[in-house]
């Protein structure tokens, strides 16, 4: 595990210093090139808020699992992240989950306003396309067409979608399943099919990579439901039970506690069992899949 965890660091501190340098600060309001100080510091509010950087990581060890040059990644598993940033900013608004805590700080819209936060949301997914576009790597269209339609109204929106339209509706087992396979999985299937693409993988270990992300982000969305009932705000960074208040549909809540306990650690097996065909970077893939259930233990 230790090894795991040393690469998990090693990828992540990575990310965090190309993250740091992507959004300079404007010493003028209005420069005349370059980002309004206002919209840059609302940028950088969330996207410099810390977290796991999930999605970056596995991007760069699914592309880590066919080639060593890593960093030729690079500016997909930023994008990647920015992607996700800008789809929690619009989850926190007022229209949305209206959540006031991210990370254990206040919601982008609570300190910039519900303006700035949309703007700022839509500012980070169209500079995502502009980092990835200007990749010379010979697979980057390829890679940007999949980020974009796991992303898009057939993917993690459909998802957000999906999670609008069933709030206090008792729509069972299945609606649950899409919500969770399109708004959490689909981003999480994103950055490892972009990530073995780029780097030319076999189309054996592509099929694999999307079983593996398609269960691992199962498992990630059932743990993180589990936790907005049974964890520690201080430890998660958000309020807890959030769902129930706004009668969101959520896995425990329609098998049972025990039970998604159960479909979690179940989950984690079938991307373990995946994670056998994916390459050197196997072992990374099974140790990130069984760190999941440690937190709801």
């Amino acid at each position: 595990m230790r090894e795991f965890e040393q690469q998990y660091d090693k990828l992540k501190q990575l990310v965090e210093t190309a993250l740091q340098a992507i959004i300079q600060e404007p010493d003028d309001m209005w420069p005349e090139e370059g980002i309004p100080r206002q919209l840059a510091l609302s940028m950088r509010y969330s996207l410099l808020a810390g977290g796991k950087r999930l999605r970056p990581v596995i991007l760069l060890a699914a592309y880590q699992s066919v080639r060593e040059d890593v960093e030729a990644a690079l500016p997909f598993a930023l994008a990647v992240e920015m992607i996700h940033t800008y789809s929690l900013i619009h989850d926190d608004l007022p229209a949305m989950d209206d959540d006031d805590l991210r990370r254990g700080k206040p919601t982008n819209h609570k300190v910039y306003g519900e303006a700035m936060a949309i703007l700022a949301g839509d500012a980070l997914l169209t500079m995502a396309f502009e980092l990835m576009s200007s990749s010379n790597l010979d697979q980057a269209l390829q890679a940007i067409h999949i980020i974009a339609s796991r992303a898009g109204a057939s993917g993690m929106i459909a998802g957000q979608t999906g999670d609008l339209m069933s709030v206090n509706q008792d729509t069972g087992q299945e609606m649950v399943r899409y919500i969770h396979q399109h708004k959490t999985a689909d981003l999480l299937i994103a950055p490892m099919l972009s990530g073995l693409t780029l780097a030319g993988a076999t189309a054996e270990q592509l099929r694999f990579g999307l079983a593996y992300a398609s269960s691992l982000g199962l498992a990630f969305q059932i743990t993180d439901d589990l936790l907005d009932i049974t964890g520690d705000p201080e430890i998660t960074g958000k309020e807890g039970q959030r769902d129930l208040a706004l009668g969101k549909l959520t896995w425990p809540g329609v098998v049972g506690i025990e039970q998604a306990r159960k479909d979690a650690f179940s989950a984690v097996d079938r991307a373990v069992a995946a994670a056998d065909h994916l390459g050197s970077n196997s072992a990374f893939f099974k140790s990130l899949a069984l760190s999941l259930p440690e937190r709801v233990k």
